[in-house]
């Protein structure tokens, strides 16, 4: 293909994931409180503990830490609660697109509480200083899962709840917190459904070429034609950055300045990069507002848009998370856990994948962090404190995986007991199993759905009988 209509294409490609950019910092998508399918959650605010583990550093130091909860379906008193573990964002993004919690809920009578993480959304434990160093380094997992474990225990004392099972949810890094939760406190919560939780792949355990190299593979299985244009065209833009055409390279690409050096256009491969990976992740059956605003089918949808003004450094940040941090608070905090548990080595390099050669490696990631944060990332922290691969000795988790999803490989695809779980689902994207029943979806995530509604109910059974001879004893 002449290298020229490459660009082209590799432009009517990247198009279609601009407006999944808001996830990174772009405009937000409208929050629908009104719409039939909301349930009206309550947003309220708990008061939580600083720090955890080290009583000296903020002593008894507190902050106010967002949840949303809805009782709308609850059989008060003796319903489950279900508790989702929220992950690197606004709340309530993940709350209104997370809609198969909502409809097992309606099914089992059960308390429905949506937990920001703190460091996101408006849960900034020392508001706007809360990216300064020191006061950042209290972002870390085992805060977050205590921080879970407490307004749990907390809220089941205020609510009369005692005797009510807890099952965790979450999605992509939040699936990953549902799991460290059972993990973690089996004694708080019974069960944990974890969808498109890379949780071996953040532990350093895998291959770094694996997530760009399934994100083109979604692209090659609805048309090869296209990988090999994409792969083309950032050879094309190769050249004309070697050659200086930076003027070329703006008006092909629309951006906002023209370009003057290799970093920006290094920087306009990371953001071209971060575009196709979003497509490949929320490539849903029917349009979404999760992360911002896509069509249906996103990956198939290659077609010439037109483009505005782009600027390279407004709308994509380069981090220490290959895949993107964003921007604003998010992107900090996401940063910083980048830099320090979550390993996210993962590379490009325009053979096993149709992405320009973008390396890095764990010496990369330590450059970055200590100059970034002053910081040094431990590769091995999750594999040891978390379990890594030897999950055989754990219950009640369910991973599920879509088979277009880029992070699928980076969790766990086979059962490890009748207990442990695994549930792919041919033709889904990104935590599809998590979202509300719709007509477009694939009979795939329609049968995963009713496996996970029928163990989580099994799952409350056995957990209520533990529960009521617990309380029995103590009388």
């Amino acid at each position: 293909m002449n290298g020229i209509l490459a660009l082209f294409t590799l432009v009517g490609c990247f198009a279609v994931g601009l407006d999944a950019l808001p996830f990174h910092g772009l405009k937000k998508s409208k929050k629908q409180h009104g719409s039939s399918t909301d349930p009206k959650f309550t947003e309220k605010y708990f008061t939580q503990i600083l720090d955890h583990f080290n009583f000296n550093s903020m002593g008894n130091g507190t902050f106010s830490q967002r949840y949303l909860i809805t009782d709308k379906y609850w059989k008060t008193g003796y319903g489950p609660i279900f508790f989702y573990t929220g992950n690197e964002g606004d709340i309530w993004e993940f709350a209104l697109n997370s809609g198969f919690i909502v409809e097992l809920a309606a099914q089992q009578g059960a308390l429905i509480i949506f937990a920001e993480h703190r460091y996101y959304g408006k849960s900034l434990p020392f508001g706007e200083d809360s990216f300064n160093i020191p006061e950042v380094g209290l972002l870390t997992v085992e805060q977050a899962l205590a921080d879970y474990a407490v307004m749990i225990t907390e809220l089941k004392q205020e609510l009369v709840a005692a005797d009510c099972p807890v099952i965790v949810f979450g999605g992509s890094y939040g699936g990953m917190l549902s799991v460290y939760m059972r993990l973690k406190y089996p004694n708080v919560v019974a069960g944990a459904l974890a969808a498109s939780a890379p949780i071996l792949s953040t532990a350093g355990l895998g291959d770094p070429r694996q997530f760009f190299r399934d994100v083109t593979a979604d692209f090659q299985d609805v048309s090869p034609d296209c990988r090999d244009a994409v792969r083309e065209a950032f050879g094309r833009l190769k050249e004309l950055a070697d050659k200086q055409d930076y003027s070329v390279i703006q008006g092909k690409f629309a951006l906002c300045q023209t370009p003057s050096s290799p970093r920006d256009v290094h920087q306009l491969n990371g953001l071209l990069r971060n575009a196709f990976t979003l497509m490949a992740m929320l490539d849903y059956p029917y349009s979404t507002h999760f992360m911002g605003n896509m069509p249906a089918n996103p990956v198939k949808q290659q077609r010439d848009l037109i483009l505005t003004c782009f600027d390279l450094y407004k709308l994509y940040v380069e981090c220490a998370d290959p895949t993107g941090c964003g921007l604003g608070f998010n992107s900090l905090a996401w940063d910083y856990q980048a830099c320090t548990e979550i390993d996210l080595c993962f590379e490009s390099n325009n053979v096993t994948d149709m992405f320009p050669p973008m390396p890095f490696t764990e010496a990369d990631r330590e450059t970055y962090c200590t100059k970034r944060w002053g910081v040094v990332p431990r590769p091995n922290w999750l594999k040891v404190h978390f379990w890594g691969d030897d999950l055989s000795t754990a219950s009640n988790i369910i991973f599920s995986n879509g088979d277009l999803d880029p992070w699928a490989n980076g969790g766990v695809r086979k059962s490890l007991s009748s207990s442990l779980v695994a549930i792919n689902i041919s033709g889904g994207a990104h935590h599809l199993d998590l979202r509300g029943s719709n007509d477009a979806d694939p009979g795939s995530v329609i049968k995963a759905r009713k496996t996970e509604s029928q163990l989580i109910e099994e799952w409350v059974k056995t957990e209520r009988t533990r529960l009521k001879r617990k309380t029995e004893l103590r009388l």
